[in-house]
């Protein structure tokens, strides 16, 4: 039977009802953020290193000093800066009146060497008459003479004791340098009258110089003297240094205990300078490390961080704790496995959860044969 356009209708309607609404289209695939490269975490044996800083120091200084007392100060012959050698003169006191003094007592020396000949050829004589027998001489004259001789040979004696001591002080009229070094400090001023313990050069011994670094107390167990140390010098560049000696206390206030690392020469010429700042670093061996470029670490809020690439190319945000750095890479102390695939760079575009596309490393380019 023909169906009517209106049961048509009704049918229409009805199978509608039954069949439901048409399915709705897929959801659209979410665009990447990002076009990045992934990479696993490295594992190498890295030098296990200590960090300090501290002042660098005068290894030894010496006080030059005038031992003389109210001597003017007649002649200068070093300045500041200049290399002096042990026994080099560096000044020298207006010495007329001690050379007078040792004329005198020169003099008096002459006078008794003079009198003890006289005493002693009228104590031998009187010796001899005594050997003879001879009554010539009482034992009292005798005993007179012998005694005049004991006397001008305690005179002699004391003249040349004086004598000594004039020559001495004649000597002490040139102020020499104790040791070889450099003249770090000039107090002496030409004409100023000098009085004994008063400071006239200050010398860095040997032109030596030592890093005083720093530690926490708990540290210092861990190094030993003769361990290798660099310091970084005045334009970034590293001085191979030594361990000298350990403090052996620490500052109560501070809890921060000293150690003494010896410079090589080549410290000046680095910029070093007595009084500087410095650091630096001790060398404690070597230790396995799982590292990453820092390219692939993001700080953020004094955390850092990486992105870890799942199976659906999306991101997972981890936080990790970072140790050692060495050149570009940074030491992974905790927070992620060796077998993790992570963003390798731009990690500063990427939020948690974000797609991305990820595409291998450009293949390094080849190098030209060299030309015969």
């Amino acid at each position: 039977m023909t169906l009517t356009v209106y049961q048509r209708g009704i049918a229409l309607f009805a199978a509608s009802l039954l069949v439901g609404p048409a399915a709705a289209d897929p959801a659209p695939k979410a665009k990447p953020a990002l076009t990045v490269q992934v990479i696993s975490p490295q594992s190498a044996e890295w030098a296990q290193t200590l960090a300090a800083k501290g002042s660098v120091a005068a290894w030894a200084e010496a006080q030059v000093g005038a031992e003389l007392a109210g001597l003017r100060l007649a002649e200068l012959r070093a300045q500041v800066g200049d290399a002096v050698k042990r026994g080099q003169l560096l000044a020298r006191l207006n010495s007329e009146s001690v050379q007078a003094e040792l004329a005198q007592s020169q003099a008096a020396l002459a006078e008794a060497r003079a009198q003890l000949a006289g005493a002693a050829s009228d104590a031998t004589a009187a010796r001899a008459l005594q050997a003879s027998g001879s009554t010539a001489l009482s034992a009292q004259q005798l005993q007179q003479l012998l005694t005049q001789e004991a006397t001008a040979q305690a005179r002699l004696a004391a003249a040349k004791a004086r004598v000594d001591n004039d020559q001495l002080r004649l000597s002490q009229t040139r102020i020499l340098a104790p040791d070889d070094g450099v003249i770090t400090a000039r107090a002496a001023q030409l004409g100023m009258v000098v009085q004994p313990g008063q400071e006239l050069f200050r010398l860095q011994r040997q032109n030596r110089l030592e890093w005083r670094a720093e530690l926490p107390a708990e540290s210092l167990g861990q190094l030993r003297p003769g361990q290798p140390v660099l310091v970084q010098g005045a334009q970034g560049q590293s001085i191979a240094a030594r361990l000298r000696v350990v403090a052996p206390s620490v500052d109560p206030q501070t809890r921060l205990g000293l150690v003494y690392v010896d410079l090589p020469p080549s410290a000046a010429a680095a910029g070093l300078r007595a009084g500087s700042f410095a650091r630096g670093e001790f060398k404690l061996g070597a230790s396995a490390a799982l590292s990453l470029p820092q390219s692939a670490v993001l700080q953020r809020d004094g955390f850092s961080y990486v992105f870890r690439v799942g199976a659906d190319q999306r991101v997972q945000q981890l936080k990790v704790s970072t140790g050692r750095r060495l050149g570009e890479r940074i030491e992974l102390a905790a927070g992620l496995g060796a077998d993790a695939r992570v963003v390798a760079s731009g990690v500063g575009f990427l939020r948690d959860g974000d797609s991305v596309k990820v595409v291998a490393a450009a293949a390094a380019p080849a190098t030209a044969p060299a030309k015969p």
